[in-house]
């Protein structure tokens, strides 16, 4: 991946270094870790966003889902000792320790989790504060007198 110098950008904005950290966060990912666990990211309408992730093998107590800092962080830990009682012929379901991270952008919010069928679906939705929405001026008109020349 390409380095890009965003130093030119930091003479003329104040705020957006976390957008740089978010561009060198990305150019340092390992292939390997963004391929496990598969998942999906479905926009569901103008606000509201679903992430699907593919977490066959992992229990409702084996998952943690956290928010800060406009991070969303989804990791699994498998209990070992469920594991040390089985023995394997053959392995394919992986079963190792993940921990993926998500940047979300302002203003997005966790609404909930679900667990089904090896699925795990995080809700989130964009709540934009009144204060921030655009809203229409009304355009007023000045109030003109007519005055009547012909009573004079």
């Amino acid at each position: 991946m390409h380095a890009f110098d965003l130093s030119p950008l930091f003479r003329s904005t104040v705020g957006f270094d976390h957008l740089a950290r978010m561009l060198d966060t990305a150019s340092r990912v390992d292939e390997q870790a963004v391929s496990y666990p598969p998942y999906n990211i479905e926009k569901l309408s103008e606000d509201s966003y679903r992430i699907t992730m593919a977490v066959a093998g992992f229990g409702d107590s084996d998952l943690t889902v956290t928010t800060q800092n406009h991070s969303l962080v989804v990791t699994g830990q498998t209990r070992k000792e469920a594991d040390e009682k089985v023995q394997y012929l053959h392995r394919g379901i992986a079963g190792r320790a993940f921990e993926r991270r998500f940047e979300l952008a302002e203003h997005i919010r966790v609404v909930g989790a679900s667990l089904a069928n090896g699925l795990l679906h995080i809700e989130l939705t964009r709540e934009v504060p009144e204060t921030l929405k655009p809203r229409t001026i009304p355009i007023g008109g000045t109030t003109t007198k007519v005055i009547d020349n012909k009573a004079a």
